[in-house]
């Protein structure tokens, strides 16, 4: 198992605060996927919050999000990066006032959230390259192994969403087997968000 003790849930540096300050808004594919335009901003549900960094941003935007993560270990994790982020005060604790955290899985918690958006990214298929993915994300992998209910989470955000399910994939991955067409696609070089109307 991939020692995980050097991975850690950063909100104030690094990545997440490159994107904060340089990342382009709300015209990055993200905010497109769930709907943050024309001044709209609907409350989201981040049901795979994993290390909370798409939820950091829609956060920044002024989106209201709901994270969601069943892990004990990431959970815990997202907790002291929050907790870092509304300590550091300014923007970083502004940010993290519109995010609440649940420890849970979100196939039980959805349907009684009522939900306009939800944001869903499993753990992806394996890659079909020899290239190693991230190293934070080989051992997110480690920690939380692989999603074998995705479809059942899927199904279930697309049956309590008022308004849309986005589907964060690997851009060249075949659809996820069982489940119905997309409305749209945002595609990026890496992934590419399936958006579902509902």
């Amino acid at each position: 198992m991939t020692q995980n003790h050097t991975l850690k849930c950063d909100f104030i540096g690094g990545a997440v605060n490159h994107r904060l300050l340089y990342g382009g808004g709300r015209g990055q594919d993200l905010p497109k996927a769930v709907g943050m335009k024309a001044g709209k901003t609907p409350h989201m549900i981040d049901a795979t919050a994993g290390l909370g960094r798409d939820a950091f941003l829609l956060a920044s935007l002024g989106a209201q999000v709901t994270l969601i993560e069943r892990s004990d270990v990431m959970h815990a994790l997202l907790q002291d990066g929050l907790n870092a982020a509304r300590d550091a005060g300014g923007l970083h604790a502004e940010i993290a006032s519109r995010m609440t955290l649940f420890h849970g899985d979100a196939i039980d918690l959805l349907p009684s959230m009522n939900p306009e958006v939800v944001l869903v990214d499993p753990m992806h298929p394996a890659r079909q390259k020899s290239a190693l993915v991230k190293a934070d994300l080989r051992a997110i992998r480690d920690i939380v192994g692989t999603d074998d209910d995705q479809l059942s989470l899927i199904q279930t955000a697309l049956a309590t969403a008022s308004k849309r399910v986005v589907l964060k994939w690997p851009a060249k991955a075949a659809p996820l087997a069982g489940l119905k067409p997309c409305s749209h696609q945002i595609i990026g070089k890496s992934v590419r968000f399936d958006v579902f109307m509902t």
